[in-house]
């Protein structure tokens, strides 16, 4: 029986100081994370001793060195919030990563609070820049000069289920799942072949199957193995595939797809082998074919569409759910799944107020009209780029939003409540309510443990192995009876 999908992404934003020639992206990302700020007290660690990235789901240990920055620097790059998300800095990008929820539509309302505290977090910094210049953030996934960064995405799954299986069953998934998840990109990248506009920010920058990179060489399915939960029963799919998202639709089918599929596949319910054979190549080919008719080579020679595959994985995702009780979320996603793909079958533009990569092109097309230009214009390009703005009276995606131009999922008042508010049907919530309460003592956080500095006390960890634990359910008592942190810390122990 499949396990809860816990799930929860990971998203590296693109930032630049306009006007500033000499501009600095770990220090611009720094002064970004810093910007930001919450009413807890105290400087806490992120805990990098309890992670392990370079432990492969194949069964060995890759070869490297664990980055562990020193106190002060950890610091510097870290800030863990009362809504038990993480925002931080990764490499040269500011990433913010969600509480972990256990349903599509929490996803989408925590994943949309994240662009809006990056949003704050910018303005803030903006007030420290020096006059003439100013921070811009884009929600996207490539710098057009050869870089890409990533939009990860995270699902709990049983551990019993061999990484063998996952991989067979979901690459032809991955592959073609783009078709209504893709954010939609002018031109090409990495050496991909030439297009006018593709269905994907990312697929460019995939050259291999399965492997543990995420930065080159980049597999279309990672080999993470850091549950950030019990290993013993447990594995955390990472997925790097997918693309940075604005249409709370486009997430929410894409997260809901993904996992009934990894649910199906831990049930054995996917009964039809539809093995591409060559899975790197049929991401760029389906990503350069907008009208969605190229057809992919399969392992048995035969040829189907992107469409078409994804046909195939909802018929078995019908006869799966055939006889079950499932939730209301679980069948709109089906109806959702269904109802695209029937529109990308006839015309994909029908998806124009869905479809993030369909609603740009729109929006370009009707621009191109009315300026006389194409697609190789620099306005053109920079219209891709507004597109993803973070600013809302500038992102493309949220004027659209606000002209009723845009399919909702969820509601403005939620979003803003998720800024400061953990999910509270998972260990989020007493990691969020513990930074709330008892912050000045906290002294480090991982997602599956907290630590406390208590007097003079040796520091006491917390462990939090099981996500579905730490619950409001399981510890708003708790936490009621436990006025400061040494009262926490001794009832946990009573």
């Amino acid at each position: 029986m499949a396990i809860p999908k816990v799930m929860g992404t990971e998203i590296e934003y693109g930032i630049t100081v306009q006007g500033d020639p000499d501009f600095d992206p770990i220090s611009s990302c720094v002064l970004l994370v810093n910007a930001y700020r919450e009413d807890h007290a105290g400087e806490i660690l992120w805990d990098y001793d309890q992670e392990n990235p370079l432990a492969d789901a194949r069964g060995f240990q890759v070869d490297g060195e664990k980055y562990t920055p020193n106190q002060q620097e950890n610091i510097a790059r870290n800030k863990t919030l009362v809504n038990g998300a993480r925002f931080y800095v990764d490499h040269a990008h500011p990433e913010y990563s969600c509480p972990e929820v256990t349903n599509i539509r929490d996803l989408v309302i925590h994943e949309k609070a994240g662009e809006r505290v990056l949003e704050m977090a910018r303005r803030e910094a903006n007030a420290l820049l020096p006059d003439g210049t100013e921070m811009l953030i884009h929600k996207n996934n490539s710098d057009r000069k050869g870089n890409s960064y990533g939009s990860h995405e995270n699902y709990l799954m049983d551990r019993r289920t061999s990484f063998k299986q996952i991989v067979e069953n979901l690459m032809p998934f991955f592959v073609t799942r783009q078709v209504y998840a893709g954010a939609g990109k002018v031109g090409s990248e990495n050496r991909g072949q030439p297009c006018v506009y593709q269905i994907s920010q990312r697929s460019d920058f995939f050259e291999t199957e399965v492997a543990l990179d995420t930065m080159v060489k980049r597999p279309i399915i990672n080999t993470r193995d850091e549950p950030h939960a019990d290993r013993e029963k447990y594995r955390r799919l990472h997925v790097i595939v997918g693309d940075a998202n604005l249409s709370e639709y486009t997430i929410y089918l894409r997260s809901g797809a993904t996992a009934l599929v990894l649910s199906m596949i831990e049930d054995g319910a996917i009964t039809r082998n539809l093995s591409l054979r060559d899975p790197v190549r049929s991401l760029r080919e389906t990503s350069h074919d907008p009208t969605c008719k190229k057809e992919l080579l399969l392992d048995d020679g035969t040829r189907m569409t992107a469409v078409q595959i994804q046909r195939e994985y909802v018929e078995m995702a019908l006869k799966y759910v055939d006889g079950r009780e499932i939730d209301e979320l679980t069948k709109d996603v089906l109806e959702k799944w269904q109802y695209v793909l029937g529109c990308l079958e006839r015309d994909p533009m029908e998806l124009d107020g869905q479809i993030d990569w369909v609603m740009k092109k729109a929006l370009m097309e009707g621009f191109m009209e009315r300026k006389s230009l194409g697609w190789d214009s620099p306005k053109v390009e920079m219209l891709d780029l507004q597109y993803h703005d973070s600013r809302p009276e500038k992102g493309l995606y949220y004027i659209l939003e606000r002209q009723g131009k845009a399919e909702r999922i969820v509601t403005d008042d939620e979003i803003k409540a998720a800024i400061l508010t953990p999910p509270d049907d998972t260990r989020a919530y007493f990691r969020g309510e513990c930074l709330r309460r008892y912050g000045a003592a906290v002294f480090g956080v991982n997602w599956d443990s907290i630590s406390f500095g208590v007097d003079d006390e040796p520091i006491n960890r917390v462990l939090m192995a099981e996500p579905l634990k730490g619950t409001r359910e399981h510890v708003e008592e708790l936490l009621q009876r436990s006025a400061t942190a040494a009262d926490l810390v001794k009832n946990l122990r009573a």
